[in-house]
C-alpha cells in the first residue's frame, strides 16, 4: 500500500479529554448532596474550606468538571485505577505497526 495511514492522534486527545471530563461530570453529580460533595472532595486531598465553597456552588455540574479542583482531584491515574483506559494509550497498544517509522519496517526487495 503506498498510503500511510493517517495519524488520529489530536482526533483521540480531544475526545480522551472529553471523555474524561465527561466522567468528572458523572462523578460530581452522583456525589448529588453538598455535604457528601464537600466529605469527598476532602478524602480527595482538597481542603476543608475549598471543599466547603465547591461543595456549595450554583455552578452546573460541566462546569465544575472543567474547574482545576476537580482536575487535579481526579486525575488520570486515579482514573486508571478505576478502570478507565485512555484511548490514545489504547491505540497505541492495539496497532503498533502504525505508530513505528515507515523506515523500521522490513524492505521487501524485488527479485
Amino acid at each position: 500500500n503506498y498510503f500511510k495511514l493517517g495519524n488520529i492522534g489530536s482526533k483521540l486527545k480531544s475526545i480522551d479529554s472529553w471523555t474524561r471530563n465527561r466522567l468528572r461530570y458523572c462523578i460530581w453529580t452522583d456525589w448529588k448532596k453538598p455535604e457528601r460533595k464537600r466529605k469527598n472532595l476532602i478524602r480527595l486531598g482538597v481542603p476543608p474550606s475549598k471543599a466547603y465553597q465547591f461543595s456549595r456552588t450554583r455552578k452546573g455540574g460541566w462546569v465544575i468538571a472543567q474547574s482545576p479542583i476537580m482536575v487535579t482531584t481526579i486525575t488520570l491515574e486515579r482514573l486508571r485505577k478505576r478502570g478507565y483506559e485512555s484511548m490514545n494509550d489504547y491505540y497505541e497498544k492495539v496497532s503498533p505497526m502504525f505508530n513505528e517509522p515507515l523506515y523500521t519496517r522490513p524492505v521487501r526487495t524485488v527479485v
